[in-house]
């Protein structure tokens, strides 16, 4: 999704990009939302990530966020996986405390550099959207380095986009022509596809999170496109979780079910009531489904 996003934002004047992004994001260096644990920033080439870790278990969790918003929304899911494991998070460049790029990089090359960091030799990795979309291409990258795919409302590069899709995206990005960023930030957080129609508070918390980092929406970003993964889904050998949520737009269901296609040993669940950030509306049930998936599949 996080690649269809970036072409939304080039059709809707991107040259607001800079100037916004930079405004907020010093607005935002000093916010921390509640229950959030303090982290540490790790310098990667041109910048840096912000990250956090927490828990002893003896499986690595690594929870790779969306392209709406940046690592806060796993806050609600986040104490049920620091009890089970030792897990990471991280904020991708330009989302919450993570500086934007000011060259070309790869996302991928960052995972990287983040389990070295760590000495992590073997992960679970959770992505969420486009961060599913970079779990699938690291772990082709790696495959060495991955010991499992939890992947949410997942897109894979090289699956197309309906129009609908892409107008969609443009109609919620209009008030980027007004550098309205509060009327950006409305329209997303309202995205029917997001979050089902009766999760108020999950909506509200979105909403929070946004309105303390709003450049997650809107900052300019120089990541090399990801790599076309769909021929190579069969080159994929460890066990993958699909989920999706009922409520998520279409073309999310459509590369599940390509995703699901393509890696023999996966199995897609569909969660009821939910849409594509299902960890803030239901992270009681998503914590249950992820933390039996790899506890049955560690080494």
């Amino acid at each position: 999704m996080r690649n269809a996003l970036a072409l939304l934002g080039t059709l809707l004047l991107a040259v607001l990009l800079a100037g916004v992004a930079a405004s907020a994001q010093s607005t935002a260096a000093g916010t921390k939302a509640a229950g959030q644990a303090a982290g540490q920033f790790l310098d990667v080439a041109g910048s840096k990530l912000y990250f956090e870790e927490c828990g002893t278990g003896p499986e690595a969790v690594v929870l790779l966020h969306d392209g709406i918003a940046d690592s806060a929304v796993w806050d609600p899911v986040w104490p049920a996986f620091c009890k089970q494991f030792h897990t990471i998070r991280y904020d991708r460049r330009g989302y919450g405390r993570s500086p934007a790029g000011t060259a070309l990089y790869s996302e991928t090359d960052d995972i990287f550099a983040l389990l070295r960091h760590l000495k992590i030799a073997r992960a679970f990795i959770v992505g969420s959207s486009h961060g599913g979309e970079l779990t699938i291409a690291f772990t082709l990258e790696h495959p060495k380095l991955v010991e499992g795919l939890v992947l949410v409302g997942a897109v894979v590069s090289g699956y197309g986009y309906s129009d609908y899709f892409f107008k969609r995206g443009i109609a919620n990005s209009k008030p980027l022509e007004k550098n309205d960023t509060a009327g950006l930030i409305a329209n997303w957080t309202n995205d029917r596809y997001l979050l089902a129609a009766d999760h108020p508070a999950a909506r509200k918390q979105l909403h929070d999170i946004l309105t303390a980092s709003p450049q997650d929406l809107n900052h300019p970003d120089y990541a090399r496109p990801v790599p076309a993964s769909v021929p190579r889904l069969g080159e994929i050998q460890v066990p993958a979780l699909i989920l999706v949520g009922d409520a998520d737009i279409p073309d999310v269901h459509s590369h599940a079910g390509v995703i699901e296609t393509g890696i023999r040993n996966s199995r897609r669940v569909v969660v009821e009531d939910a849409g594509h950030l299902m960890y803030l509306e239901k992270p009681e049930e998503f914590s249950r489904i992820v933390i039996s998936f790899i506890q049955d599949n560690r080494d």
